[in-house]
């Protein structure tokens, strides 16, 4: 069995704009990624792990735990053997009360890279590909979200273009989820179901031919 580990924010963990309620994972992403691959008889398994609200690896000032830098060395290597990790994070590092832009998010992924790279995984154990998903441009926020994405339409223009660039230097995977989704029209930030469904398609397309390269 092959084990894929994504690593993302609460467009991945499946959270249904404007409320707390979350997606059922086969209709989560990662749990269609996980059916599509699995429909092609690749025996895989992809674990979870995404945060609302984590960032790439910058702090919340409210809320603690969401720097995706602190502790991911360590999920490596308790998730090992991996042979794929999908990054899909960025969004939340444009919150109201950061000032960052594109770029910066990039060289935030670049270390997140460094660290999947650098993991203490058992000796034998692969070091995983890296699999870099550039979030879907936020849209107007709306709703109770508002406040907190003010202004974050603007700061996250060309993300992708800049996630692409820092995954060619690093020789990572790379995936612009806005060619097949858009962020929801209700809040502006959040997928709802139909782009989960389109977006774990797309991605297995990807993912597959990684997953026969490594078969033995």
């Amino acid at each position: 069995m092959k084990h894929i580990l994504v690593y993302a924010d609460s467009l991945s963990w499946g959270i249904i704009p404007t409320t707390r309620k979350r997606l059922e994972f086969a209709r989560r992403w990662p749990g269609v990624l996980e059916a599509e691959l699995n429909a092609r008889g690749q025996d895989a398994r992809v674990i979870e792990d995404c945060l609302n609200g984590r960032r790439t690896v910058w702090e919340d000032p409210f809320k603690p735990g969401r720097n995706g830098l602190v502790g991911l060395a360590q999920r490596i290597e308790g998730s090992s053997p991996l042979e794929l990790v999908v990054l899909m994070l960025g969004t939340n590092d444009f919150q109201s009360m950061h000032q960052y832009n594109a770029w910066h998010s990039a060289q935030g992924i670049a270390a997140l890279v460094s660290a999947i790279r650098c993991a203490p995984i058992e000796p034998g154990m692969p070091v995983p590909e890296i699999l870099v998903v550039a979030p879907p441009p936020i849209a107007t926020p709306r709703g109770p979200i508002a406040p907190k994405f003010d202004g974050s339409e603007s700061k996250c223009f060309g993300l992708a273009q800049a996630y692409m660039q820092v995954c060619g230097e690093l020789g990572c995977l790379f995936f612009d989820s806005a060619t097949v989704i858009a962020a929801s029209r209700v809040d502006g930030v959040h997928l709802d179901a139909p782009e989960h469904a389109k977006l774990g398609r797309a991605i297995a397309e990807v993912v597959a031919p990684v997953l026969e390269d490594d078969a033995p």
